[in-house]
């Protein structure tokens, strides 16, 4: 039997009803529906926390981007790829619109998808602190009133020093999020690569890189400052002192997406930024 498991967020509006529906509609197709214990018996399903997380086939999302990041750090065990069905507007890796449910989920149970194995960045501070991200990890000045001066090395040969708010390193599947915003290149997620975008950076030459993800950075605080905040993929909680260094490379796990076959990247991209070019005949 195919057993999904489901997460919706709780914050987003309908995003339980929706839940409700999908559990209703699955079981229909003889499907074993499975959500977090807080929620499951709201939507009617069995609780994730009473199998074997090893016997789950697919993980269905419900919210936006930000609900598939919480759900790969609060559920990192979880390896079945995922399904993203977009509760708000703006929305790369949850591209399901949640008035085409029933459709997707058609052609989830048809096998009519193919699972992309987007890269994961890692990070590691001198203090011990480790974590991971899919979309980027950001250095921020945080409490500091000034710019920061980040020192880069790339497998050992000096990069730069950057003068800036922080620094947003960020894999494929992050480059049309901060670090978009933050003025970086759009990589498309076939690629794998390591994309390095400051963050308001005192010289104007100083631009965004994109880096082979074979290579190792060290990053160290050489300002004279209090601790500045790195985050990951929208989490908070560590720091880093001056003249720490922070070591990242590009993990050996990976993010599995499911996307549908007929739903297309370069056609999301240009929905999502709004691009409104047309193809002229001569």
């Amino acid at each position: 039997m195919t057993t999904i498991a489901i997460f919706p967020n709780l914050l987003k509006k309908n995003a339980m009803s929706v839940a409700k529906d999908i559990t209703k509609y699955l079981k229909q197709k003889a499907v074993r529906v499975v959500a977090p214990q807080d929620v499951a018996a709201s939507v009617d399903a069995d609780s994730l926390e009473d199998i074997d997380g090893n016997s789950v086939n697919y993980l269905i999302s419900i919210g936006g981007d930000g609900t598939i990041l919480r759900l790969v750090h609060s559920y990192p065990h979880l390896k079945a790829p995922i399904l993203g069905i977009n509760m708000g507007s703006l929305g790369f890796l949850a591209d399901v619109p949640n008035t085409d449910v029933n459709q997707s989920l058609d052609d989830l149970l048809s096998k009519k998808y193919k699972v992309l194995k987007r890269m994961i960045i890692e990070g590691q501070t001198q203090s011990g602190q480790t974590f991971f991200a899919v979309n980027d990890i950001v250095l921020h000045r945080a409490k500091n009133p000034s710019l920061i001066d980040l020192r880069i090395e790339v497998d050992g040969r000096y990069l730069n020093t950057f003068s800036a708010d922080g620094l947003i390193i960020s894999t494929p599947s992050g480059s049309t999020a901060y670090s978009l915003s933050a003025g970086g290149p759009i990589v498309t997620p076939d690629l794998k690569a390591v994309v390095i975008t400051p963050i308001c950076p005192h010289a104007i030459s100083n631009r965004p890189i994109v880096l082979m993800p074979s290579t190792n950075i060290v990053i160290k605080l050489i300002s004279d400052h209090e601790p500045i905040e790195i985050s990951y993929d929208g989490i908070s909680g560590v720091s880093l002192a001056m003249n720490e260094e922070l070591v990242l490379k590009a993990s050996s796990n990976t993010f599995c997406l499911l996307t549908l076959d007929r739903n297309e990247y370069y056609s999301t991209l240009r929905s999502k930024l709004g691009w409104t070019g047309k193809l002229k005949h001569n």
